[in-house]
């Protein structure tokens, strides 16, 4: 029972704090507190104004932020330029949108002449691919019969007299089932086909924006046409505030001796929190989708199907629609301080490439980060390159390999050269290249990837990044030169030679020591003009075979000096004919530091080999 005293002790203590700032230091109330429908509904606060409720006028931004409750008790939103109110399902302030609902399923063209200075289509609504705005033209045609090939419009047909189709304006109006039909009008400019926002879409408004004041814990009110930031206390409180503020203060401390640990934690936790909305509110301009953790839930079912197992998280398969899968990568809340959260979805958002993964969208929801990614359905070049005891997949010619180290290099030089900041991934290996339907290579995670200038040559840093086996040399020692894009070739050089052997490029359980290091292997039989003996199918494959391990050869040498860039890498590639032999990788004028620093990437992957 004596142990038991001390933690007693410290809960009178808070509740002491608890009542004392309550009493002495109580928040004076906001006049334009939310409020709600009584259906339950969404709350309403500003920039939304709830007509008939104790909310002044000025609790609102403008008139087309005016909320009401019906008389069925629902909350409801009259825009100036709809014929009739709105159902109101949900509002997110955080992401300035709101979902709205037509009974009728007449959405579409009660928002037609939707005036876009305060309300716009979401249109991240389009799903994985950028797809253009949806126009259509529509058709009234006489009943009854049925046309399948168009969208049937019911809310705007007449039982009986007639019907209105839908048809996209862009199809060959020869093709339709057109006969005794007459032009009725247009809808334009919709985020998603017409038949899947008939009863519901979501708006979004770019003013007010209430997030700087938010984060400050600050009320957020209109200032004409703008908005400022208001101290959420009344000034004849403030005394009473100081009061409660010195006792407060010492109750704190009291109760900080015995709960330290726990509000540190916390405090640790809200300026991670800080970190990653103050990133994201900076990123805004970007327009990435942002998803809440329910609409992960959503997406993955549950998070019913499991993909796979990284270093930063677990990734999960999701559907987007029918026809549009994902897979969700949820970021392991423990690692690191949200710097690899920011990292990619910062990198992502610059890039735009037929070779890099696309990333759809993101969340970050409290401490709940994820990210979301088109979906390849043939996973990582892993899976077909070390298959084990079995044989090389089939699908995976010669050619087909070349193909692959060709989109690769691709992918890589636009990271290098075709963005407004040269990115180093910094992890490319077999596991991070992921192949499409076709087997076509697009690079993924970018946990490690770091931005510079294009004005420099070399970037700084405090630690090794990368997997051991593609990591460079002067990522461990700076007596082999700079860090810079050097060290992706290097990694891709490593990733070259394992396609070419099928094979870890160092293997524990070889035959004989030769053959452990699988890239000094390769030197040696091409120094001697001797062919490589491996899974040779056809008569075109060792000629393939030679040029991906002289290509991998040139980019693995020790220096960075040595090494081609990105671009000459590719015009190898693309080339007809064999490069010819790189001088030996493995050997400089500095062979001493060169021995030591292969005995320790030697040593450091028969470890990594070996757990």
């Amino acid at each position: 029972m004596r142990s038991s005293k001390p933690s007693l002790f410290l809960l009178l203590l808070l509740l002491c704090f608890a009542h004392g700032t309550a009493v002495l230091a109580a928040p004076a109330k906001d006049r334009c507190a939310p409020e709600r429908c009584p259906r339950h509904g969404p709350l309403v606060q500003f920039p939304f104004l709830l007509r008939g409720s104790q909310q002044p006028d000025d609790c609102g931004y403008l008139p087309d932020f005016n909320l009401f409750c019906g008389r069925d008790g629902h909350t409801q939103l009259l825009l100036r330029d709809t014929s009739r109110p709105l159902f109101v399902k949900s509002i997110d302030y955080d992401n300035r949108s709101i979902v709205v609902q037509d009974p009728n399923r007449c959405l579409p063209f009660l928002l037609a002449n939707l005036n876009h200075t305060r309300f716009s289509y979401d249109m991240s609504q389009r799903g994985q691919y950028a797809y253009p705005p949806y126009n259509y033209t529509l058709f009234q045609c006489p009943p009854p019969a049925k046309r399948n090939s168009m969208a049937l419009v019911d809310c705007l047909s007449q039982a009986g007299l007639y019907d209105v189709y839908a048809v996209e304006s862009d199809s060959y109006v020869g093709d339709l089932p057109l006969v005794s039909c007459e032009r009725n009008g247009s809808i334009d400019s919709l985020p998603m086909p017409i038949e899947d926002m008939m009863g519901e879409a979501k708006l979004v408004w770019d003013k007010p924006d209430c997030w700087n004041c938010t984060i400050s814990g600050l009320w957020c009110r209109r200032n004409g046409t703008d908005v400022s930031c208001t101290k959420p206390h009344d000034g004849h409180k403030e005394r009473r505030l100081e009061i409660g503020g010195v006792l407060g203060t010492f109750f704190l401390l009291a109760g900080l001796i015995g709960l330290g640990y726990v509000l540190n934690e916390k405090r640790r936790d809200k300026a991670f929190r800080l970190k990653i909305e103050s990133f994201l509110h900076d990123y805004e301009a970007l327009k990435p989708t942002r998803y809440s953790y329910n609409d992960i839930k959503r997406i993955t079912n549950d998070f019913e199907e499991k993909l796979g197992q990284g270093a930063y998280g677990t990734v999960y398969k999701g559907k987007l629609s029918n026809e549009i899968f994902v897979a969700v990568k949820m970021l392991d809340n423990a690692f690191g301080n949200g710097e690899e959260f920011i990292n990619e979805v910062s990198t992502m958002g610059r890039i735009h490439h037929v070779n890099v993964v696309r990333m759809v969208g993101f969340c970050a929801d409290g401490f709940r980060r994820a990210l979301v990614y088109e979906f390849l359905p043939n996973e990582s070049l892993e899976k077909f390159i070390f298959p084990g005891e079995d044989a090389l997949d089939p699908s995976l010619s010669w050619e087909r390999l070349h193909d692959i180290a060709l989109g690769v290099a691709k992918g890589i030089e636009y990271l290098h050269q075709g963005c407004d900041h040269r990115i180093l991934h910094f992890d490319i290996k077999p596991h991070n290249i992921l192949l499409d339907n076709n087997f076509n290579p697009k690079i993924a995670d970018f946990g490690l990837a770091k931005l510079c200038s294009k004005e420099k040559s070399a970037v700084s840093m405090t630690a090794a990044r990368g997997t051991m086996g593609y990591i460079a040399p002067e990522v461990f020692s700076r007596n082999f030169g700079s860090v810079s894009s050097k060290s992706d070739v290097y990694s891709f050089g490593m990733l070259l030679l394992e396609m070419v052997g099928g094979r870890k490029n160092v293997d524990v359980n070889a035959k004989n020591m030769s053959q452990m290091y699988f890239p000094q292997w390769v030197y040696n039989h091409l120094h001697k003009g001797e062919e490589l003996e491996i899974r040779i199918r056809e008569d075109g494959d060792p000629k393939i075979a030679r040029k991906l391990a002289i290509i991998g050869l040139w980019c693995i040498h020790w220096y960075p000096a040595d090494r081609p860039p990105m671009k000459a890498v590719v015009q190898m590639l693309e080339g007809e004919e064999c490069p010819v032999m790189p001088k030996n990788p493995f050997v400089s004028s500095s062979s001493g530091e060169a021995a030591t620093m292969q005995g320790r990437l030697w040593n450091t992957n028969l470890e990594v080999i070996a757990e």
